[in-house]
């Protein structure tokens, strides 16, 4: 997707810059920049070199750097990014002690602004660790920059300090009910590997089919940006309904009740995609 369109894709007061890594954990970084005044904030900004050559083609100022969370390929660029621009830094409250460095610690319902014209809503949203923070623009088409939490097509595993427990309550009670247009930035690009685990788990889910090639044959240079509204057709973890679903999820666990909750079915599927 040429940057031209994308940054069609948020209000004019944002533009996004999404940043393939190409390393082997498939990190995606991002730069966000008021077009004001050129003012940019990076998010998990690990692959330093290519967020600063990035901003200076833009003739942007990186000010704030914003960890989603503790991990390393999230935190790694930290320190050669803050020496490179003087940014200061921005991470959940309860990463303090995992983060060095950190300027700010966040909460839900924190505001971050970035120049004259970016609002960046905390949304506090454990699961993947429990002291993991999701970004949320206030502009007319909502952009979510949501780290290891919500993927394409899939959710963050719970191995390094999570809970699945805790990532069910994210993607119920705040996730799935975020504006259908709110448009998805993950932290990674799995979007393939996670569409033949929701065709593995609903052979049925013809959107996702459909959308598999076109997964397979994407540059993640240039990748495609998926809305809630699509994430609820072609994501298994906010398929939890599905009787395809539940069905294949007895297979594998046969004391499942026959009308399981949602929850339930969401951390079963967690622990059938952890070894998947």
């Amino acid at each position: 997707m040429p940057d031209s369109f994308r940054h069609k894709l948020v209000a004019i007061t944002m533009i996004v810059r999404q940043i393939w890594t190409a390393n082997a954990y498939r990190n995606f970084n991002y730069l966000i920049a008021c077009p004001e005044t050129g003012e940019a904030m990076a998010i998990d900004p690990l692959d330093h070199k290519k967020c600063l050559a990035a901003a200076k083609d833009a003739g942007w100022r990186i000010t704030q750097v914003l960890n989603t969370h503790e991990h390393g390929d999230h935190t790694g660029g930290n320190k050669a990014m803050i020496a490179a621009t003087g940014a200061t830094l921005l991470a959940h409250a309860n990463a303090k002690d995992r983060i060095p460095g950190m300027d700010r610690g966040l909460g839900a319902g924190d505001i971050i602004k970035v120049g004259r014209t970016v609002e960046l809503e905390v949304l506090d949203t454990p699961g993947h660790t429990m002291s993991h923070a999701c970004l949320l623009s206030h502009t007319d088409t909502p952009a979510l920059f949501c780290g290891d939490t919500l993927f394409n097509a899939g959710a963050g595993n719970c191995h390094n300090g999570g809970h699945p427990n805790e990532l069910y309550h994210t993607f119920a009670s705040q996730l799935a009910k975020l504006p259908e247009t709110t448009q998805v930035y993950p932290g990674h690009d799995y979007i393939a590997n996670n569409l033949r685990f929701t065709l593995d788990r609903e052979p049925d889910n013809a959107k996702a089919k459909q959308l598999l090639g076109a997964a397979d044959r994407q540059d993640p240079a240039q990748a495609m940006v998926t809305t809630l509204a699509l994430e609820k057709e072609i994501n298994t973890f906010f398929r939890l309904h599905s009787p395809s679903v539940i069905a294949r999820l007895r297979e594998a666990f046969p004391d499942l009740p026959d009308q399981p909750d949602h929850k339930a079915v969401f951390v079963k599927l967690r622990e059938l995609r952890n070894a998947w």
